[in-house]
């Protein structure tokens, strides 16, 4: 309640303050600017041209007085000397004056420090901010209008990240800029900064339990001549002491427990020494001057030269080319804070350590921490290594090196830990979080066909292009296997030998019948028509071809057509032989001589070539409304593409196998009436016989056709085609050739019409 009560009071004297203060500025009043009151802080200064803030941590704690509003009230007082915040600020003070010293950087100008204690009291380091941004110190003067150069041009932040972001939320009202010194967040280690080094924690008691610690630690850096810049601090025994011992004073009476005149009632006769101001700091062991471990200290000193290299680019500017509006210059009669921002965001150096400084587009520092790790020595001793550093450069990305031979693992078998849940899941898996357990623990999933995951821990897999399938790894596409009846695979390579065969087959045939053609078999089966019969059978063997092979367009359209015309001129002639035999058979008889008149070699042309002519309109209809077209199908098999040809119109594939059907049909009950006839004409059974076959074949092909997929459609119609075909010309042709070849003693007239007449 009492800390309630006491921020509530401050934020009332900051209100009462501000209205107070522009009471005293308004006209009624006066016409000149004038200060209220000024906060004593514990604080160094040094007089420049430019004058660069820092707050710092340099006493432990602070007590604020109690407030009765009867009186002024009183200033906090700060306890607990912390000398190592006190080296922090000695090495600002430092960097100032090595960069005064330096003629090549800010030449002709010379830098100054104003540098505050914030007793580690967010309060008090709000009051230092403000008197660095509004003026309320001695000396720094300002003219009656309170206006002129700005008090600081910069500002390096307080150590804490909480008070560095309080306090610069509010230095950016007066557009000061604010170099702090960052911790890691959002990476997670064994150690955090803030103990890896801390000193109290490094003990034999607590050893066996933190020996083989890992932990992150601020960059340390070498400053060479900080040593002895320390040693050349001294005390000021002139200081006016109504407000306090000055800052260096606390830090003389902390390190050789002595106090300056006049000390506290009862100091001497206590036994207490009087500092003389002429101690020698290296007779005394203390932290002050041990610059082995530089960590804030580099930090302090890089942000120091971070200022300085930004006011140097902002003084080099040259009039008419600057960044400003009206491609202006800042001046060095009135620089802005606002404008030294613009060129501390393109500040890029490297110190006399090797390390590269610069701001991200967020105003981040590149960051760069050592990895630590706690020895335990055989003598006991206890010491902290650096095993490591993580950085992040310009023009990378964060680089973790570790030299894992220099660790020290406080465990059997001295190899580094399992540290992870999980294993991470390798390419061809995705992640998949454990239900109540914590984010690191998963399980890897694999993923499914089709999808790949190409890198270590990804939380999806993606799926492969339309033409792609995932490889057996699931790790990358490969590109889907391809299918389609080829002239290299077994199946492929049978039905091209039968096709060639049966081809070869009809052209034998055909050769046979040219040269025996004035032979009476020839002449007595028509030999004209047997022509073109055997001709058509050729095309129908050949025909079978256009389905072999990856599928294009021309084969796709060609194909069907090429069928469907091959086997109508085939069943066409069978057809036109089978009524020629009928007609002979009723011209033998006595008064049928006019039936010949009908079914000339003219007339059987003709029909041959009108019902040849009715297919080729279905095929060219069909053809120009929707023609077959290469297809890849990939509903048969995920992992393959099948190349096949869609028929397009379904109705006219299906009118084309009518027409052939219906011909088919038509041949085979003409040739079944004419089954009986004298053995002279007894060519029509074998016509009958041969359509059955025919018949047989087409009807089965129907169903297999439509349950067959893929390849296997096409190689359903291939055997059809050659078994239809094979089945003609075995039937048709195979006796004829036996006689013309084998035995042609009867291969004469008298043995046909002998024949006839046994019968």
């Amino acid at each position: 309640m009492g800390k309630v009560m006491q921020s509530h009071s401050n934020l009332l004297l900051l209100v009462l303050y501000f209205c107070f203060s522009s009471a005293a500025s308004s006209p009624q009043f006066s016409s000149s600017c004038q200060l209220q009151g000024r906060f004593h802080l514990n604080g160094i200064h040094k007089t420049g041209d430019v004058v660069l803030g820092g707050l710092f941590q340099i006493h432990f704690f602070s007590v604020f007085p109690d407030l009765s509003f009867t009186s002024e009230p009183q200033q906090p007082s700060c306890h607990g000397f912390d000398v190592l915040g006190f080296r922090q600020v000695r090495t600002m003070a430092f960097a100032v004056e090595e960069i005064n010293r330096n003629s090549k950087l800010l030449p002709n100008l010379s830098l100054g420090y104003s540098l505050y204690d914030n007793c580690l009291n967010l309060g008090i380091g709000f009051r230092a901010a403000m008197s660095m941004a509004s003026g309320q110190v001695e000396h720094i003067v300002l003219d009656d209008n309170c206006v002129g150069s700005p008090p600081v041009m910069g500002i390096v932040g307080d150590p804490s990240s909480t008070r560095s972001i309080a306090i610069s939320s509010v230095l950016g009202l007066y557009r000061v800029p604010m170099v702090v010194k960052q911790n890691v967040t959002g990476l997670q280690w064994l150690a955090s900064e803030a103990w890896t080094t801390a000193a109290v924690l490094q003990t034999p008691q607590l050893m066996p339990y933190l020996g083989g610690t890992l932990g992150i630690a601020v960059r340390r850096g070498e400053i060479p001549g900080l040593r002895d810049f320390l040693l050349q601090t001294r005390p000021n025994i002139h200081h006016d002491n109504r407000y306090g011992n000055s800052t260096v004073n606390q830090f003389w009476e902390f390190t050789f427990q002595c106090r300056f005149a006049p000390p506290p009632a009862g100091w001497v006769e206590g036994g207490g020494a009087l500092c003389t101001g002429q101690e020698d700091l290296e007779t005394v062991e203390t932290e002050f001057l041990d610059t082995t471990n530089l960590r804030p200290e580099y930090n302090v000193y890089k942000a120091v030269y971070a200022l300085a290299y930004a006011l140097d680019d902002m003084l080099q500017c040259e009039p008419g080319r600057g960044p400003f509006n009206g491609h202006s210059c800042g001046s060095f009669q009135k620089l802005e804070p606002w404008q030294l921002v613009h060129y501390l965001q393109k500040v890029n150096f490297t110190t006399s350590f090797g390390d590269q400084v610069s701001f991200d587009e967020n105003g981040d520092a590149l960051p760069i921490y050592d990895i630590m790790n706690w020895h335990w020595l055989p003598d006991g001793r206890i010491k902290v290594q650096n095993v490591g550093d993580v950085k992040r450069s310009a023009a990378g990305g964060e680089v973790l090196k570790l030299n894992e031979d220099r660790i020290f693992w406080n465990f059997e078998p001295k190899k580094p830990p399992r540290s992870v849940c999980s294993d991470s899941c390798p390419p061809g898996t995705r992640m998949v979080r454990k239900k109540g357990e914590p984010e690191c623990c998963f399980d890897c999933i694999p993923c499914s066909k089709g999808k790949i995951s190409n890198k270590t821990n990804s939380m999806e897999c993606t799926s492969c292009p339309e033409d792609f399938w995932s490889s057996p790894q699931l790790d990358h596409c490969v590109p889907k296997r391809t299918e389609f009846l080829s002239y290299h695979e077994p199946l492929g390579i049978c039905l091209t030998t039968a096709s060639l065969l049966g081809t070869f087959i009809c052209a034998a045939v055909l050769g046979i019948f040219i040269y025996h053609r004035s032979t009476p078999i020839v002449r007595a089966n028509n030999s004209e028509l047997s022509f073109q019969l055997l001709l058509s059978l050729k095309l129908c063997f050949l025909c079978s071809l256009l389905f072999i092979g990856r599928p294009r367009l021309w084969t796709c359209q060609l194909r069907h057509a090429a069928f469907g015309i091959s086997f109508v001129l085939c069943v066409s002639c069978i057809l036109v032989k089978t009524i020629v035999v009928l007609a002979v058979f009723k011209a033998s008889k006595p008064g049928g001589e006019a039936s010949l008149k009908w079914f000339g070699a003219m007339q059987q042309r003709g029909t041959v070539l009108l019902l040849t002519l009715i297919q080729a309109a279905i095929c060219t209809a069909w053809l120009l409304s929707s023609p077959p077209a290469p297809h890849k199908n990939t509903q048969y098999h995920n992992d393959k593409i099948v190349y096949e040809c869609a028929v397009g119109s379904t109705v006219g594939f299906a009118v084309l196998l009518s027409y052939i059907g219906l011909l088919a049909i038509l041949s085979f009950l003409i040739a079944f009436l004419a089954r009986n006839l004298p053995d002279s004409f007894n060519e029509a059974k074998l016509i009958t016989f041969s359509m059955l076959i025919f018949c047989a074949v087409w009807v089965a092909f129907v169903p297999a056709y439509i349950s067959s997929p893929g390849k296997h459609a096409d190689a359903v119609e291939v055997f059809a085609i050659l078994a239809s075909s094979f089945g003609l010309l075995g039937v048709l042709f195979g006796p004829k050739c036996y006689i013309i070849l084998l035995r042609p003693e009867r291969n004469t007239k008298k043995a046909i019409m002998g024949r006839g007449v046994t019968k």
